[in-house]
């Protein structure tokens, strides 16, 4: 069954979440398109991780050749659609335009991404087929996500049969479940890996591999096996309270609305965190309709992790921050048993040896009234399932691989994604699975041929 049939969206959510970049007219793409200077060693394809070649495709826009334009994208970004709408071309592709050293607008390279890639999805999404043999080599991918997605078409283009294995039931990783609706409709991220499925990649949904004895199958049944597993359970507070139903981490926040239907949101809601799914989570709950949204911070403004575009866009919208602000407790009402208020503290940042040590201001204690906290202080390491993974060396929680093919410490295992880096961007993840693929090939290639 196809995986958009079995995810059919919610009106309500739609109207709820519009696009904050909504697309580009047919007209205005044009224009967009013939501002570009197409540059001789364009900086913004040296910006982009999976290195798209901008200008190619941003003359065939200017050209009318929509389709042409998709495939060059895809050509080195199988998630053209998603990155197109999640990407933060501010400090990627956008950022390095030549433009800006003129002081003039950047091209809308975004925009004109996803312009040639909703056209492409539009009139059916077929791939051209490369005539590649089948190989006898298997290759299984554990996780949905774009790093095992990418790795898995790359194969599946050269003729390898893969395997996509995800404990969920609809796969995408984070793109399908964990960002935000106003950027990526878990519709669209599902498009795309129809598109793949179309290659010829299975999938085995709902199926979970978590220790030995699964990777030992694996192993036997597979040449190579690929890691993109992404990271694990959120991290929490550490505080009395926190265990109230109404403590709910960011992303279960933001999967149980955008997958599971639950539009549920407090009124006074409080995010911890300052990262870009806190921010995603804030902007969230004022699109369900929370009256009040506060962000919680321990550090300065300046330290957060967030990009200062998605801040801005929280502002505008009305969340508030308090900056060297750390939780302390969530204090329920005797009443009705639902969480009343967070109590927090002010803190200091300490310069220490090794780094920062935060230090409670002495008096300075408060509480906010909530009815609702989400968590958005990272994700932990998946270290049970590393720890299966035996003879695969990790640091830290993260695997360690050649960062030039993605082969790990054993031969037989590859890696990519948010589990090799800790957590960056969708693109970066694309562009590990990519790398590996190609080095999973050629490493099977003569592998054969020396037989």
């Amino acid at each position: 069954m196809s995986f958009l049939k079995t995810h059919t969206g919610n009106s309500e959510l739609a109207e709820r979440f519009p696009e904050v970049h909504p697309p580009l007219d047919v007209q205005s793409a044009l224009l967009e398109a013939n501002r570009c200077l197409y540059c001789f060693d364009a900086p913004c394809s040296a910006a982009c991780p999976t290195h798209i070649d901008v200008p190619r495709f941003i003359k065939k826009i200017s050209q009318g050749n929509l389709h042409g334009s998709a495939l060059t994208i895809l050509d080195s970004n199988i998630l053209g659609a998603s990155c197109s709408r999640v990407c933060p071309v501010d400090v990627l592709c956008e950022g390095a335009c030549v433009y800006h050293r003129y002081n003039k607008h950047p091209i809308e390279i975004g925009l004109l991404q996803r312009h040639a890639m909703d056209a492409f999805f539009k009139n059916g999404a077929a791939l051209p087929r490369t005539g590649a043999p089948d190989r006898q080599a298997r290759v299984a991918c554990v996780g949905a996500g774009p790093a095992s997605l990418a790795c898995a078409a790359e194969l599946r283009l050269r003729g390898f049969a893969v395997k996509v294995f995800d404990r969920r039931a609809l796969p995408g990783g984070l793109n399908t479940h964990g960002v935000a609706e106003y950027k990526l409709r878990a519709t669209d991220s599902l498009r795309e890996i129809e598109m793949i499925k179309s290659l010829g990649v299975d999938f085995a949904h709902g199926t979970s591999i978590t220790g030995e004895a699964e990777l030992a199958r694996l192993e036997k049944e597979y040449a190579i096996i690929f890691i993109g597993v992404g990271l694990g359970e959120m991290r929490t507070l550490g505080i009395p309270g926190e265990q109230h139903p109404d403590v709910v981490n960011a992303l279960d926040f933001i999967e149980r609305y955008k997958t599971g239907g639950n539009l549920r949101v407090g009124r006074h809601v409080v995010v911890v965190g300052a990262g870009n799914t806190a921010i995603d989570a804030a902007r969230a709950a004022v699109r369900l309709g929370a009256e009040n949204v506060h962000i919680l911070y321990r550090r300065e403004e300046e330290n957060m992790a967030a990009f200062q575009f998605e801040y801005e866009g929280a502002k505008r919208e009305g969340v508030r921050f308090h900056w060297r602000t750390q939780p302390v407790a969530i204090h329920t009402s005797a009443a009705h048993l639902g969480i009343a208020a967070i109590e927090c503290s002010r803190v200091n940042v300490i310069p220490s040896g090794d780094g920062q040590k935060m230090e409670f201001v002495p008096d300075s204690s408060f509480e906010l009234r909530c009815d609702m906290v989400i968590p958005a202080i990272g994700q932990s390491p998946l270290l049970e399932f590393l720890r299966a993974c035996r003879g695969v060396r990790s640091e830290k929680g993260l695997v360690v691989v050649d960062r030039a093919t993605g082969q790990t410490s054993h031969p037989q295992y590859f890696a990519g994604g948010d589990c090799v880096n800790g957590g960056r961007e969708v693109v970066d993840a694309v562009a590990d699975g990519k790398r590996a693929a190609l080095a999973i090939a050629e490493s099977l290639e003569v592998a054969h041929a020396q037989k």
